[in-house]
C-alpha cells in the first residue's frame, strides 16, 4: 500500500472516530488491551528478533533497555490502554460560552485533530501508548517506528487492529508504515493533504530531521539533558537519593538526569558522598577541574559534556558559586525538558521555579516524574519541549484542538458605518 493510500484510509477513518461516542472508544481500548495480552507470545518472539539484531549491530545498553519487551512490559502496555479508557474524554467539552451584545452565543468546543502521524525510534511501547491516546481523543494515527523495532511494532499493531475488529471498530484507526527506506520517511513528513500534525519521538537527530523536512505541522518532543542543582542548603541524604533515582532507575529515558550542578560551598563534603553512592551503579562522572581535584576518580569533562544526553551510566558535573550561576548554566545547556533543585531555601526554590526555562521544573524531587502516568494523564504521547500548543507531558487534551460554535436566532451583520 502506498503512503497516499495509507493517508486516504486514515482521513476516512478519522471522520468516523471524530463522532464516535466515549463508550464505543472505551470498548475498543479494552478490546485492544485484551488482544495485546492474548498475543503476548507472538510479541515477545518478534521483540527477541529485534533485540538480537540490535545487539549484533552494537546498540548501546540504554537503547536496548528501551527496545526490550518483557511480559510485565506488555502487561503495562495493556494496563495503559485500560487506564486511558478510564480517563475523561475531552472531545465535546465546551470550554467557554459567552453572549454577545447582539444576542449571539459564542463558545469553544474541543474536537479531535484528525490524523496524527508519529515518527519514533526503538521504543515499541510507544506503539500502544500512541494508539491509545490518539484513539480516545478521536484521532486516527499513522505510526512510523524505527527499523530497530520493526518486528515488535508489526506484532503489536497486528494485535491492536485485531482488538478493534473484535469490537466492531475500524482497524485503520491505527496503521503502521513498515517500509524502512529513509525516502519513505521523508515522504511521510510531506503528507500534508492527509496528516494534520506530526509528532517525532526520539533523539535530537530524528527531531531535527522532522522539523527541517516536514510540511506537516510538527509538535516537538525534545531530548532530555536534565539537570539537578544541589544548593548549599540541600539535605545531603535527600540529594543523594534523588540523584541516584533520577540517574540510575532507567538510563535510557528522556527524563533521566544527565547533568549535575553543585554549589561550591558544599563540594568538599558532598562530592565524596556522591562518588560512593554512584559507585553502586558504576556511574562515570565527568567533572570540571576543581571537582576532579576533590575527587580524583572523576573524569575530566570536555566542553561537549555540558550539553550531552548520554542515555548511559554517565553524568556531567559542574561546580558553581551561586544559584544565579547555576540557573545561567542550566538555561544555556538544557533541552527545555526537566530541571530540579535540591534546597532548603524557600527563596532559592522560588527563584529556580521562576527563572529556569523548561517544560517541568522541580523542587526537591526527581526529574523521573515527568511522565504522563505520573502527572495523572494516563499514557503520554511524549514530552513537548516547545512553547506553542502544548508543553510538558502530552495527554488527551493536548491531542485535541478547538472550534468555535455560535448560536443565533436570526442575526445578520449590519453594514459598516
Amino acid at each position: 500500500m502506498t503512503l497516499t493510500e495509507t493517508g486516504k484510509r486514515a482521513k476516512e477513518t478519522a471522520g468516523v472516530l471524530g463522532i464516535l461516542g466515549s463508550d464505543k472508544k472505551n470498548e475498543g481500548l479494552r478490546a485492544a488491551a485484551a488482544a495485546l495480552l492474548e498475543g503476548e507470545e507472538d510479541i515477545l518472539t518478534a521483540n527477541q528478533d529485534d533485540v538480537i539484531q540490535a545487539t549484533i549491530n552494537g546498540m548501546s545498553a540504554g537503547m536496548i533497555d528501551r527496545l526490550e519487551l518483557t511480559p510485565s512490559r506488555i502487561e503495562a502496555m495493556a494496563d495503559g490502554l485500560i487506564s486511558v479508557a478510564g480517563l475523561e474524554d475531552p472531545v465535546g467539552e465546551v470550554i467557554s460560552m459567552k453572549v454577545r451584545p447582539n444576542g449571539l452565543t459564542i463558545g469553544q468546543k474541543r474536537v479531535p485533530m484528525g490524523v496524527i502521524g508519529i515518527i519514533y525510534e526503538a521504543r515499541p511501547n510507544v506503539t500502544a501508548d500512541a494508539f491509545g491516546l490518539c484513539f480516545k481523543s478521536g484521532n486516527c494515527v499513522i505510526l512510523k517506528g524505527g527499523s530497530d523495532a520493526l518486528e515488535s511494532n508489526k506484532a503489536i499493531v497486528k494485535c491492536l487492529r485485531a482488538g478493534l475488529k473484535n469490537a466492531g471498530l475500524p482497524e485503520d484507526s491505527v496503521q503502521l508504515i513498515t517500509d524502512t527506506d529513509r525516502e519513505v520517511t521523508k515522504e511521510f513528513m510531506r503528507l500534508h493533504d492527509y496528516v494534520d500534525v506530526l509528532i517525532p519521538r526520539g533523539g535530537a537527530g530524528l527531531i531535527r530531521s522532522v522539523v527541517e523536512n516536514s510540511t506537516v505541522p510538527v509538535i516537538e518532543t525534545g531530548t532530555g539533558n536534565c539537570h539537578i542543582f544541589v544548593d548549599e542548603t540541600a539535605d545531603f541524604k535527600m540529594a543523594l537519593d534523588i540523584i541516584f533515582n533520577a540517574k540510575t532507575q532507567r538510563i535510557g529515558v528522556c527524563n533521566a538526569c544527565e547533568s549535575l550542578v553543585i554549589h561550591r560551598k558544599i563540594a568538599e563534603e558532598f562530592l565524596p558522598l556522591l562518588k560512593a553512592r554512584l559507585d553502586k551503579k558504576q556511574v562515570e562522572v565527568r567533572a570540571d577541574e576543581e571537582a576532579c581535584r576533590i575527587v580524583p576518580a572523576f573524569a575530566p569533562a570536555a566542553a561537549e559534556d555540558w550539553g550531552t544526553e548520554y542515555l548511559d551510566y554517565i553524568l556531567s558535573l559542574k561546580l558553581v558559586d551561586s544559584i544565579d550561576e547555576a540557573i545561567a548554566h542550566i538555561n544555556r545547556y538544557n533541552t527545555k525538558h526537566s530541571e530540579a533543585i535540591i534546597t532548603s531555601d524557600y527563596a532559592n526554590a522560588q527563584k529556580f521555579l521562576n527563572e529556569i526555562d523548561a517544560a517541568a521544573v522541580y523542587v526537591n524531587a526527581s526529574t523521573r516524574f515527568t511522565d504522563g502516568f505520573e502527572f495523572g494523564f494516563g499514557a503520554e504521547i511524549g514530552i513537548s519541549t516547545q512553547k506553542l500548543h502544548a508543553r510538558g507531558p502530552m495527554g488527551l487534551k493536548e491531542l485535541t484542538t478547538t472550534k468555535y460554535i455560535i448560536y443565533g436566532n436570526g442575526q445578520c451583520r449590519p453594514p459598516a458605518l
